[in-house]
């Protein structure tokens, strides 16, 4: 057993709190191979966009401690720039980002993409959400972010 990172996330700041999980630091060590189907191996290869140092790396460990490869970035303009149709399972980003949005940001991916797309944010949720995607609102907790991914995975 190691330490591992739970969260508790509020609108601007997570506040990080311990708790024996077992962890392994294969999913930061070895990136998945793009050509096994992760997410039917109950594994899903994740892209956080968070411009909050700590809510990204808060976020992308609680991942890696739920068993996903996850990988993380601070802005969108940066994400766009990762982005490879198939590389990543799913897109979980933050909607108040600078410069460009979490909504610019998917209104930017290839029309025909793959990538099953969260975001993860403060505000209420819209009326008419962008459709296809999930919303999880901030703070969630670990239960709401496993059931965004089942969502996610299951799509």
């Amino acid at each position: 057993m190691s330490q591992a990172l739970a969260l508790k996330l509020s609108h601007d700041r997570i506040s990080p709190m311990t708790t024996d999980v077992p962890h392994s630091n294969d999913a930061r060590d070895n990136p998945p191979n793009p050509e096994e189907t992760s997410a039917a191996l109950g594994k899903l290869r994740v892209l956080v966009v968070e411009d909050d140092a700590a809510a990204l790396s808060a976020t992308v460990e609680l991942l890696q401690v739920l068993g996903h490869w996850a990988t993380g970035v601070k802005s969108a303009e940066v994400a766009k720039s990762r982005f490879m149709d198939g590389a990543f399972d799913v897109l979980l980003t933050d909607i108040g980002l600078p410069a460009l949005s979490g909504y610019d940001l998917v209104q930017s991916l290839p029309s025909g993409h793959r990538i099953q797309v969260i975001f993860a944010s403060g505000q209420i949720q819209p009326d008419d959400p962008m459709p296809g995607t999930i919303w999880l609102a901030k703070p969630f907790t670990v239960e709401q972010l496993e059931a965004a991914l089942a969502t996610a995975r299951a799509a």
